[in-house]
């Protein structure tokens, strides 16, 4: 299988994190490995400031906050065999908070969120209780076989 990333660095605070392409392909391709997804896939890592994830957040959820990351799978109608997954958009100010509030690397927080991200673009949630522990037991399992601890395990 092959994964190729569009990285868009669309953040004017570049001091707070830069993503490892290399890094970010291999959290892709374990994440669509171990969910049992096979085919060659395309998709784009924006990384952005506050106030774009916020404006995003509030556009298409309703919710008027910055979070850590928002997914957006391509909708390809049937007839029409393209590999994109789709877009995951990330605030790295957000990711940065998130990792010292959660006494974590950014590293480690970053893997997380874009497993977490690759899962969605799968059609994968977590709103009903049965689809959350189906989708945090499957990161548990991807976070662990890329070398990283439990990212729920504090939630236990």
């Amino acid at each position: 299988m092959q994964v190729t990333l569009d990285l868009q660095l669309a953040c004017e605070d570049e001091k707070s994190y830069s993503p490892d392409e290399e890094k970010l392909i291999l959290y892709i391709k374990k994440a669509l490995e171990m969910a049992g997804y096979t085919k060659d896939s395309e998709l784009t890592v924006r990384m952005v400031n506050e106030d774009e994830i916020h404006e995003l957040n509030k556009t298409y959820r309703g919710m008027d906050k910055p979070t850590n990351i928002l997914s957006f799978p391509f909708e390809c109608p049937e007839e029409v065999s393209l590999p994109l997954l789709g877009d995951l958009v990330v605030s790295t100010k957000v990711l940065v908070k998130e990792a010292q509030e959660q006494e974590k690397s950014v590293e480690e927080h970053m893997a997380h969120l874009i497993v977490h991200g690759t899962l969605h673009l799968l059609g994968f949630d977590h709103i009903e209780d049965d689809e959350a522990f189906e989708m945090e037991s499957l990161e548990t399992k991807i976070m662990q076989a890329l070398g990283f601890k439990d990212p729920y395990l504090s939630e236990k």
